[in-house]
């Protein structure tokens, strides 16, 4: 594991490198999640032989530092990952980002369009609409001080005993000030909205859901939009851990 010191907020932002050939491929994680936990098996399948991955735990999640005084808004997150890929010295990076990651894949395309050759997103954050979890995070819990003594634990409980219990791990080392700020930045959205950006922006894109999300609103939609939409199969919304090798076959699809 690597470290990139982000010096404006005292902070580390760690992430893996699986060296290859070629323009790397840049991995976000969505929502109480990390890029060390999710992706490690899609990065090496077969699939994605040689390519040279970087899988980046977000600030709050994963081995990444979590500072108290950052606000972990979707932009703030997407700065530091353009931050990050500002020191590698690649001229140019594939991204992909799932769901919240999907937002945040989304400004960063945005804010530095020429630094990547093709956009991914998989069941992407794109309206307030779309932040159904985060909105019941901040629904029951009032406030950030609520979710750290109390939420954040039944969060966690909750999904233990759903079974779920990647996403449980997950969460439970994620720090709790990082998601409540995130929850709230997902149901406060953006302007323009994330999807009006992703509709906007120059470079190849590539939509993805999972087969056992669909009907998927949002796809005909994109595909309408000249949008590439690829269906991951025996998957839903967490595709990375359900068909790692079918995202795998998806992001590999998407870059040639």
């Amino acid at each position: 594991m690597k470290s990139h010191f982000l010096a404006k907020f005292n902070a580390n932002l760690r992430y893996h490198q699986f060296p290859g050939a070629g323009e790397p491929l840049v991995f976000i994680h969505g929502f109480g999640c990390a890029s060390s936990c999710d992706y490690p098996r899609v990065a090496a399948d077969p699939k994605l032989a040689g390519c040279n991955s970087i899988l980046i735990d977000l600030l709050g999640s994963g081995f990444s530092d979590r500072p108290k005084d950052f606000g972990y808004t979707i932009d703030e997150h997407a700065k530091c990952i353009l931050d990050l890929l500002g020191t590698l010295n690649f001229p140019a990076y594939n991204l992909y980002g799932h769901s919240m990651g999907g937002a945040i894949a989304i400004v960063a395309a945005t804010l530095q369009p020429d630094l990547f050759r093709r956009l991914i997103v998989s069941e992407p954050n794109l309206d307030p609409r779309d932040a159904t979890f985060s909105r019941a995070v901040v629904t029951q819990s009032k406030t950030e001080a609520d979710y750290i003594s109390n939420g954040h634990a039944c969060q966690v409980d909750s999904a233990t005993r759903s079974g779920n219990l990647i996403w449980a791990g997950s969460m439970a080392i994620s720090a709790p000030h990082a998601l409540y700020r995130e929850a709230l930045s997902l149901v406060q959205g953006s302007a323009p909205t994330w999807r009006e950006q992703l509709l906007s922006l120059p470079m190849p894109r590539t939509f993805i859901v999972g087969e056992h999300s669909l009907p998927y609103p949002d796809a005909q939609m994109m595909s309408d939009a000249g949008l590439d939409v690829r269906i991951i199969p025996n998957a839903g919304h967490s595709m990375m851990w359900e068909n790692p090798s079918g995202l795998a076959e998806a992001i590999r699809r998407a870059r040639d």
